[in-house]
């Protein structure tokens, strides 16, 4: 199976943001999506949207910090058009904040929703994608784990983690799965309603110059419509204003 058109597609963080943008592009081009997210007004909102445009989505509520919620994703896909193509682990949060703050609860929930998230996806995903002899992990990191600045360490070294666990997954996968890392910067989304620290949540507000989510929607397609020989493994988006 070649390009796009056809492909069972799951995309956690799908409620907004990256997630949205890349459910309703590869909609648009043929795919069948599962949609999931913690909240389901929004996935149920965003299913009916794909569906009266032409186009074909499921969706159910998923916390990727509950290992279940993952299984479920996998299974709906399954249930529901009776295959996974890929998995694109999107959903991320970073409440960054400068260490002193001491914030030791956002530390834990990044590494449980970037982290944690993220091989709860893999290890509901992959036993299916061996059985099927196809299957490609898409997992959205950050420009932050390739220049590391003050106050964004600990969310910086959750996309990293994440960064390793994929070469690794790679180099395991053999010749019929793919793993893709996408390096976005600067994006228009709700990331900055995530930040705990006032300081920092209105720095980060106050960039002019942020990509659209549809930009990194653009490269995880591109990643995807790839022929099955071909593994595009990093893919770095940024705007072209940031350092």
């Amino acid at each position: 199976m070649t390009g796009i058109d056809g492909k069972v597609v799951a995309i956690t963080g799908a409620g907004s943001g990256i997630g949205e943008a890349s459910a309703l592009l590869l909609a648009s081009r043929g795919a069948k999506l599962v949609l999931g997210a913690r909240r389901g007004d929004r996935l149920e909102a965003l299913a009916a949207r794909i569906e009266a445009a032409g186009g074909t989505a499921a969706w159910t509520t998923t916390d990727v910090r509950r290992r279940e919620d993952l299984a479920d994703l996998v299974a709906c896909a399954r249930d529901r058009y009776g295959a996974l193509d890929v998995l694109v682990s999107n959903a991320g949060v970073g409440p960054i904040s400068p260490f002193d703050e001491l914030r030791v609860e956002d530390w834990d929930q990044m590494i449980d929703v970037n982290f944690r998230g993220v091989l709860h996806g893999i290890a509901a995903a992959l036993p299916v994608f061996r059985a099927q002899g196809r299957g490609q992990f898409v997992n959205v990191v950050s420009t932050a784990g390739l220049r590391i600045v003050p106050n964004q360490a600990v969310y910086a070294a959750t996309k990293n983690a994440v960064r390793t666990v994929s070469e690794g997954l790679r180099q395991e996968a053999g010749p019929d799965l793919r793993v893709t890392v996408v390096s976005p910067g600067y994006v228009a989304t709700e990331f900055a309603d995530s930040i705990t620290s006032p300081d920092i949540r209105s720095q980060v507000r106050a960039v002019d110059f942020a990509l659209s989510p549809d930009d990194i929607a653009r490269a995880v397609a591109f990643a995807i419509e790839q022929p099955p020989n071909v593994d595009v493994g990093d893919i770095v988006v940024r705007p072209t204003a940031q350092g």
